[in-house]
């Protein structure tokens, strides 16, 4: 008897791959979760800190995968009356929420939390897709401008 007619043999297909939407989704929103983890230690007053996984090479000479720490930037700062506000940044760029807007005002940093638990939100919704895809293709044309002749 062959071993194939044993087996459940079925014509299946992967799941479909995600929208560009829903990465660019992702990717603010992992931005803001880190950003209000990052508000909630500095309020309790912890250390907060973030990891990436780096390649290393360990003392035999093998290459090993390592959780390393790296650093988080702030998305809140404070002007000079005293007034704190918060960005979102896509790059290096403030997202512009919008026309001619790109910060939101806070009170006070407990309250940035709730703050950005209501841009997640926003950000589900779908309300600043125009606004991210308009900063990516910046950022493609910045980039293609930066490029060096070959």
């Amino acid at each position: 008897m062959s071993i194939l007619k044993t087996l459940k043999l079925t014509a299946a297909t992967r799941n479909a791959l995600l929208t560009p939407e829903q990465v660019l989704r992702g990717k603010l929103i992992g931005f803001l979760n880190e950003q209000k983890a990052l508000a909630e230690a500095e309020i309790s007053g912890t250390a907060f800190s973030a990891t990436k996984r780096v390649t290393r090479i360990n003392e035999e000479g093998e290459k090993v995968r390592i959780d390393a720490p790296r650093h988080v930037r702030k998305g809140w700062f404070t002007d000079a009356q005293g007034k704190m506000f918060f960005q979102i940044r896509y790059g290096s760029k403030p997202l512009e929420l919008a026309k001619g807007m790109n910060a939101v005002e806070v009170e006070n940093l407990s309250e940035l939390p709730s703050l950005i638990a209501s841009i997640i939100e926003a950000i589900n919704a779908g309300e600043l897709d125009v606004q991210a895809k308009a900063a990516i293709a910046d950022r493609k044309v910045q980039r293609k401008t930066k490029q060096p002749a070959a």
